[in-house]
């Protein structure tokens, strides 16, 4: 059984699988053909001779010396310190948790590391300290450990993207920083070990963006190209960590938080978390309650969380034993992600569960104060002219006596009476001018400010299918889970230029639709459509079962290729037709090899 295997089956005991306590012996074949590095580095850990950096590799740069004794103690006998306190590659390193518990996944697998759980959570928390990334680094590459389906878009070009983001997300490399030598040591490991990869590295790519080369000079390798990249974009000394280390400190997360959490497919929740430090620093108990706006109903959850590097949340809560229903949050444990500001007043990411993590909230935290907060309105959005609208406030800390004048709404937005109040709802009766600036406006209540609280509209413009390309895993079978995919339809208006899907467009929240499939024309008579599984009209698509089919031509697997199409009810276009929008999806064969480290929430 393999280390992703045993993680798969019981991420709680995930780091003891991946750092098992047995023999050198038995992995020394397997390292030597994979890697063709140095034996010393595997003898080194049972002891049989002096240990060595086996890289060979010169570092001109200065390095992050490791001070952790327990880090030196498990790390430094293959990797050496220098006077300095350097050892040698990891102090030329740095990365997100779910980085560092790669590395330790692989120096355990390749070349027999011995730790315990308890030791190699210590070891993750304290490298993510000293060899860690600052909130600016690690933010537009956290949708990768928040497992979020999207189309990347910080790929500068097609013969980078070939190179570095072929075989997994680009935001994998751009989760590290290295210095110039560990970026070339990169590309050698990929060589060593991926059977592919330099072809991969070499194959010429079609790319506009690349310049010619003068006469007689060849053009560089799609590779050199990319380690240009990611040495400039990524070295391992920054401005942003100079300026983090010096402010990094204990998170004191201890309070209450407000919570705004969209569900895809099921609405918007409200509620607050209550965290409680715990025995270590930086470790929390949590107890959630949240509320549907859609439909009421409650949600209460208890759980735990750990802080990496002063602002990184990973945790687990749930609201009691695992259920079937795939899309039911009450049903499962969820895994959580967020990143708090470093001012540790808000925080955003996502609680996430299922076997391809592909359900979840994407969650918001405000922390609450003495003052008055806002954390959310229902309904999403008011329309432009809308006279007596009920619109209500969520929050925490609202005033008896909250009156009119001290709500601000933004221009053309008046609240006309406060109808109710409670500590934490408020609501309001309020006029819309016909005149109300279109866009996102701020609410303000004394001196809080929810930004962007408020969309005003003139009307439904378009309805965009999220996720716009979407991919799941056939499923059902004894070895294979299904892997479902939930759509949202949301409204958006064009904005003031008057033009769709630009910059200024402003979204509204989920719209009424009703929910189909349509063959996507790629292959004559493969009829998907009829095979790949079922969609629900609450947007859950339920993959078909994995393995060949008979009545299906020349018996193939359900694999294939639709469009998941949205059907306004009420909103038209300019022709007096229903809105509609779709996404593309790509049904699949299961995920035979999962990239994944549930160890971090642990």
């Amino acid at each position: 059984m393999t280390v992703a295997e045993t993680v798969a089956r019981d991420p709680a005991d995930g780091l003891a699988a991946a750092c098992p306590k047995r023999p050198l012996r038995r992995h020394l074949l397997q390292f030597l053909t994979l890697t063709a590095l140095p034996a010393s580095i595997v003898l080194a850990q049972a002891g049989k001779e002096p240990a060595r950096d086996p890289s060979n590799t010169v570092e001109t740069e200065a390095g992050i010396p490791i001070k952790d004794a327990l880090v030196v103690e498990k790390c430094g006998t293959c990797h050496t310190a220098d006077a300095k306190g350097n050892l040698s590659r990891i102090s030329y390193v740095r990365t997100t948790p779910e980085g560092w518990a790669q590395v330790i996944r692989r120096m355990s697998s390749l070349n027999g590391l011995s730790l315990t759980p308890t030791e190699a959570r210590a070891v993750i928390r304290s490298l993510s300290a000293s060899n860690g990334l600052a909130p600016e680094e690690a933010k537009p590459v956290s949708y990768l450990a928040e497992h979020r389906i999207i189309s990347e878009t910080s790929i500068p070009n097609e013969t980078i993207r070939q190179s570095c983001a072929a075989c997994h997300a680009f935001a994998q490399p751009l989760s590290w920083r290295r210095s110039k030598a560990e970026w070339s040591l990169l590309r050698n490991l990929h060589v060593a070990m991926y059977s592919q990869a330099d072809a991969q590295f070499r194959k010429p790519v079609e790319d506009p963006t690349q310049p010619t080369p003068p006469n007689g000079a060849l053009k560089p390798l799609p590779v050199e190209v990319a380690m240009e990249y990611l040495n400039k974009t990524a070295p391992l000394t920054t401005p942003e960590w100079t300026k983090w280390q010096a402010r990094q400190q204990s998170a004191k997360l201890g309070g209450k938080w407000l919570v705004n959490a969209m569900l895809p497919g099921k609405g918007l929740y409200v509620g607050e978390m209550i965290v409680t430090p715990a025995a270590g620093d930086d470790d929390y108990t949590t107890a959630i309650t949240l509320k549907s706006l859609a439909d009421g109903s409650t949600l209460t959850r208890s759980g735990k969380g750990l802080v990496y590097t002063g602002y990184s949340w990973r945790g687990t809560s749930s609201s009691g034993p695992e259920g079937a229903q795939p899309d039911a949050p009450a049903a499962h444990e969820t895994r959580e992600t967020m990143q708090f500001a470093p001012d540790r007043k808000s925080a955003e990411g996502r609680w996430f569960w299922g076997d391809y993590k592909e359900f979840g909230f994407n969650v918001k935290l405000t922390r609450a104060a003495a003052e008055p907060t806002v954390s959310a309105v229902w309904p999403y959005a008011l329309k432009a002219g809308s006279k007596g609208a009920t619109l209500k406030l969520i929050g925490d800390a609202f005033p008896a006596g909250l009156k009119p004048a001290d709500i601000d709404l933004g221009k053309g937005v008046t609240v006309i009476k406060v109808t109710s109040v409670s500590p934490t709802e408020a609501m309001l009766t309020v006029d819309v001018a016909p005149d109300a600036a279109v866009g996102a406006h701020d609410i303000g209540l004394g001196g809080s400010v929810l930004a962007a609280g408020l969309p005003i509209y003139k009307k439904v413009d378009y309805i965009k299918v999220t996720p716009e390309t979407a991919i799941a895993r056939l499923g059902g079978s004894e070895k294979h889970a299904p892997g479902y995919q939930q759509f949202d339809a949301i409204g958006y208006d064009a904005g003031l230029d008057g033009k769709p899907y630009t910059t200024d467009d402003v979204a509204l929240g989920p719209v009424d639709v009703t929910w189909s499939m349509q063959e996507l024309q790629t292959v004559y008579y493969d009829d998907d459509v009829n095979y790949v599984g079922k969609l629900s009209q609450t947007a859950l698509f339920t993959p078909a079962m994995d393995g060949p089919n008979p009545e299906r031509k020349w018996g193939r697997n359900n694999y294939g290729e639709v469009w998941v199409v949205a059907t306004a009810k009420a909103d038209k276009d300019a022709w007096g037709k229903p809105l509609t929008g779709k996404a593309f999806m790509v049904v699949s064969v299961p995920a035979y090899k999962r990239w994944d480290q549930p160890e971090v929430a642990k």
